[in-house]
């Protein structure tokens, strides 16, 4: 009996399944982003490397940071709503917030600095791709924050019977899930738009 509940343990997914189709779409959009960013570098590389070093990688690199604890603390919350504290789970939801929103205050910050030296979306091929990938991914964040307020509702409904607890962990994971995404996205297109040399 312990060997099957193991084996059913070991093949969850969290989340609903519906989440993970989107994930792979959105995966698959993206990397069609990154491919024709890729193909436009190519084709001009001094110009993408000229444009590339306007950008401040400090910035870059503290966003990242940021949303790298904003993963660990969703992964915490999915954690503690499992063991049913629900509190801590929702103490981690706030944090996950947080740290969002210290994302998107940088990157308006960096958005402001850029325009305001001249490199807006139309500057050249570099900026046009580095405003709309960075753009769509502040979109993705700020429907993150929705998420992120179906688990604090979810999280503060008064009835807790068993299955409930269940449909609310579900619904915690699969926005988790999404948050990952988001940062994971995130992961890429710093190490596209700020690293690659």
């Amino acid at each position: 009996m312990t060997d099957m509940a193991e084996k059913q343990r070991a093949r969850f997914v969290p989340g609903q399944p519906d989440m993970w189709a989107f994930v792979l779409f959105e995966t698959s959009v993206f990397t069609g982003y990154f491919g024709f960013y890729l193909f436009y570098r190519a084709r001009n590389p001094e110009l993408f490397l000229h444009a590339q070093s306007q950008l401040d990688l400090r910035v870059g690199v503290v966003n990242t940071l940021v949303l790298l604890l904003s993963s660990w603390s969703v992964a915490r919350c999915v954690q503690s709503a499992r063991a049913g504290a629900f509190r801590a789970a929702l103490r981690d939801v706030f944090i996950t917030a947080a740290f969002a929103a210290i994302f998107l205050f940088f990157k308006v910050f960096e958005w402001a600095r850029l325009v305001r030296t001249g490199n807006g979306l139309d500057s050249n091929d570099f900026f046009t791709y580095y405003f709309f990938l960075t753009g769509i991914h502040f979109v993705h964040l700020l429907i993150g924050f929705v998420a992120l307020g179906v688990i604090v509702y979810q999280l503060r409904a008064k009835a807790r019977k068993d299955h409930e607890a269940k449909e609310t962990q579900q619904l915690v994971e699969t926005c988790a899930t999404y948050w990952h995404t988001v940062d994971f996205l995130w992961v890429l297109i710093f190490a596209l738009l700020y690293v690659v040399r």
